[in-house]
């Protein structure tokens, strides 16, 4: 059994003030993806980098106080890769990924298109590079765990104002139906949905910062664990975790029944 959490920190130094590494110690998770470091190397200090029992591996962006990955694992990986070959978007720290024996896991943060009509256009960008890498890792034969900050909500089911919000980015058609060609063309996995099916609703996992949305729980499910099939199939538990607030967002946290060094 393995237990993995993604969580979108929104800053690591913020997080941090917080006490996301506290909780995150007590979680005993066997991996911890995080995203939104908002960090360069020199920012990072030995509790950020290594905190205990865990080694951390990241991708950091050009721009200061900007994007920015990590994994944490127990042991050691057989190998790390940062970025996924975009020159526009490895500059951007957007994806690490950590091998162990035949599983991958791998923190992802996707583009948000909310800030302005360039942005969005990066996202599409993004979006049109990172489908053939999917398909080309999926092709891999490996166990794959993407978790991460897709900024897309798929559903209506995913985010609560949906009539009011299918012009604004993170749930354009445009974007949806991307999410859509993941699960179907490219043949991943949406894991918290295996076990939480489309009848559960309010599975929020990001609320904005303006008005009453985090009181009111008016949210959006854009944090994902998406797998390939087989250890997507594995899991046994999986909740959002809201009782302390480290961000915007709220870490995602599952249970697998797959070996952490599953065979070569």
């Amino acid at each position: 059994m393995i237990k993995i959490i993604s969580a979108n920190l929104n800053g690591i130094r913020s997080a941090a003030k917080k006490g996301f590494f506290e909780w995150m110690a007590a979680q005993q998770a066997d991996f911890v993806c995080v995203q939104e470091l908002k960090a360069q190397a020199g920012d990072m200090t030995d509790t950020f980098l290594n905190p205990p029992g865990y080694f951390g591996h990241f991708h950091y962006a050009e721009k200061k106080g900007y994007s920015g990955t990590g994994v944490y694992s127990r042991t050691q990986p057989d190998a790390v890769i940062t970025g996924f070959g975009n020159p526009e978007f490895d500059a951007e720290g957007r994806y690490v990924q950590c091998d162990f024996g035949n599983l991958s896991i791998v923190s992802v943060y996707c583009p948000s298109g909310s800030s302005s009509p360039e942005r969005q256009e990066a996202k599409f960008r993004f979006m049109e590079v990172f489908l053939p890498h999917l398909a080309a890792l999926r092709a891999q034969g490996r166990e794959v765990v993407i978790c991460g900050d897709w900024n897309i909500a798929h559903k209506e089911i995913d985010l609560k104002n949906w009539k009011s919000n299918q012009k604004n980015s993170g749930f354009l058609p445009e974007e949806r139906a991307w999410l859509s060609r993941v699960f179907d063309e490219a043949g991943w996995v949406d894991a918290y949905r295996l076990l939480h099916p489309e009848t559960t609703a309010e599975a929020y996992t990001w609320w904005s910062n303006r008005g009453q949305a985090w009181a009111n729980n008016v949210g959006w499910r854009i944090d994902y664990h998406v797998t390939t099939p087989a250890i997507g199939a594995s899991g046994k538990a999986a909740a959002i975790y809201k009782e302390a607030r480290f961000s915007d967002h709220a870490p995602l946290i599952l249970h697998y029944d797959w070996p952490i060094q599953a065979p070569v």
